[in-house]
């Protein structure tokens, strides 16, 4: 809901497993469009149906994205914030990508140089 509010035109979500619940399902399909909140374990012929979706399937390929992104941030020093705060929080995850993206020009360079 506090997403929503900040971003209005937030359409679609994609959750883990583990955030799955009937009430959880019920409160995103009220606020979204899509809600990619797949169920752990044996799916009933309603929930097979949901996330057979081409839809579904899509925003789960993007979420997969999404995560190998992540653990690249957590690579290169995002896996604790020290700093305090929104501002400290957002400056920290800059620092990573930062980081991130010179690690891959870094890449780039030596496979250039060594060809």
């Amino acid at each position: 809901e506090a997403a929503k509010k900040r971003f209005p035109t937030l359409s679609q979500v994609s959750y883990d497993k583990g955030f799955w619940s009937p009430g959880n399902l019920e409160k995103l399909e009220v606020l979204l469009e899509h809600s990619v909140l797949p169920k752990k374990g044996r799916l009933s012929a309603n929930d097979k149906k949901r996330e057979c979706h081409p839809e579904f399937i899509r925003a789960r390929r993007k979420h997969s994205a999404v995560e190998s992104d992540i653990n690249a941030l957590e690579a290169n020093g995002l896996d604790k914030c020290p700093d305090k705060g929104i501002e400290g929080f957002e400056r920290y995850v800059a620092l990573a990508v930062v980081a991130s993206n010179l690690k891959r020009l870094g890449k780039i360079l030596l496979t250039r140089d060594r060809q």
